[in-house]
């Protein structure tokens, strides 16, 4: 019996998966997918990338019972956000998605693997938007990341503390980029993602 490790998301988790012959990507699924494999073969995993480029919560819950409830997955990892704030500093013509649209959405999404699905369900914080700690970005993504952490604790799901992780690591001082363009992550910052995700997760699967 395998051990399906489904990620929904947006760019962050897409990275390039259609043109990947594994649909992977290039980005933090495809390390967690290397470490796991290389770090417990005989557990028979697994793993489904389901990110689509520019996803916004409300996206996912159009494709929720296709892309998520119907393959039955062991885990969910849900990686979404930074679309949900991004669109209010570049697209502010868009009808946008307050902190409150995007609770009410999640809360939904996690109700619904609750009840028709046995997977544990693992959020991702969002992680950052521009290097700069007091950026608009960051300032306006606090109280998504706020949220799922309380959607975290009220469903008893894994967080996964990529926010906090990103947030540390600038204030560390280091000259090296997490992003390549203040969003969509470099080299580090795939690699950040996926040793957050898998200090998290990986006491899960043993």
């Amino acid at each position: 019996m395998k051990v399906k490790i489904l990620f929904i998301g947006d760019s962050i988790t897409d990275c390039g998966r259609l043109e990947d012959q594994e649909g992977l990507g290039t980005g933090y699924v495809r390390l967690v997918r290397d470490y796991l494999l290389a770090s417990y073969p005989a557990i028979p995993f697994q793993f489904v990338n389901v990110g689509i480029s520019g996803n916004r919560i409300t996206d996912l819950v159009a494709r929720w019972q296709e892309d998520v409830l119907n393959h039955k997955p062991d885990f969910v990892s849900i990686s979404i956000g930074i679309n949900d704030v991004w669109r209010q500093l570049d697209r502010p013509d868009l009808e946008q998605v307050t902190p409150e649209l995007f609770k009410s959405h999640y809360i939904d999404l996690v109700t619904k693997v609750q009840e028709q699905t046995n997977a544990k369900i693992i959020l991702m914080e969002p992680t950052i938007i521009g290097e700069q700690i007091d950026s608009t970005g960051n300032k306006l993504l606090i109280d998504y990341v706020k949220i799922v952490n309380e959607l975290a604790d009220h469903f008893k799901a894994t967080v996964i503390p990529t926010h906090q992780a990103f947030i540390i690591f600038l204030q560390s001082g280091s000259t090296h980029q997490l992003t390549t363009d203040s969003v969509h992550m470099s080299s580090i910052g795939n690699m950040l993602m996926a040793k957050t995700w898998l200090k998290a997760v990986e006491g899960l699967l043993k």
